[in-house]
């Protein structure tokens, strides 16, 4: 059990506190966000919100740990950079899998991570840093979900494939087996990809082709 600042203020924080608060040992005992950010009221779900700059002077690293379960703007970037300002702060960053996923890589999970309801995580699959499964995805025997990517629901990804740093998979998106996805590939919802896609490439449901648009500059 943990003693948890959760960051956000918002949908994902609330979601966060929700899901630790019924389905885990640890106790959330606060919110941070940056100080622009601040609601006029500084309370979020009946607990003190805390302005960033404040945090470790109010809840030491020593005592307290941190969860930045966010959402996927700018391709993960955003999450990826709370992420990495909590642990140059020296957070411990904790992660949540839900008690009804199905989850058999023998905790193969980093930190930071979001894991909800009805994933099933099959032998042998590892998955890094800062990743967001939302409700009902399968993940493949042998498959490597590297840091920073975010599934939506109902994903199928097959056996023996690689997901590559800053990744989005929207609903329903399938990927057939052995596939290598590229860092930032954005994989719309519906999409059957069938063959290793391009660096920061968008996919969308009329096949593996991949856009003229570049993932990194979609308001995302």
């Amino acid at each position: 059990m943990a003693k948890v600042v959760i960051f956000g203020v918002r949908d994902f924080a609330s979601l966060a506190h929700y899901y630790l608060r019924t389905d885990s040992e640890h106790d959330v005992v606060a919110f941070t966000t940056h100080r622009a950010f601040l609601p006029e009221v500084p309370t979020f779900e009946g607990l003190p919100v805390v302005p960033m700059d404040e945090l470790s002077s109010r809840y030491p690293t020593d005592q307290f740990c941190a969860f930045a379960p966010m959402s996927h703007s700018k391709m993960n970037r955003v999450r990826e950079a709370v992420y990495q300002e909590l642990k140059s702060i020296g957070y411990t960053l904790i992660s949540y899998v839900s008690s009804r996923a199905t989850c058999l890589n023998e905790g193969a999970i980093g930190d930071n991570c979001f894991i909800l309801e009805n994933n099933t995580i099959q032998p042998f699959v590892s998955i890094g840093n800062n990743v967001v499964l939302w409700s009902g995805n399968h993940i493949g025997h042998h498959s490597c979900i590297k840091d920073h990517c975010f599934f939506t629901s109902h994903v199928v990804l097959s056996g023996h494939c690689v997901v590559e740093p800053y990744c989005f998979l929207g609903v329903n998106a399938t990927i057939r087996d052995q596939l290598t996805l590229a860092e930032g590939s954005l994989i719309g919802m519906s999409a059957i990809i069938t063959k290793e896609t391009e660096a920061w490439s968008v996919y969308k449901a009329d096949g593996s082709r991949a856009s003229k648009v570049s993932s990194k500059d979609l308001d995302f």
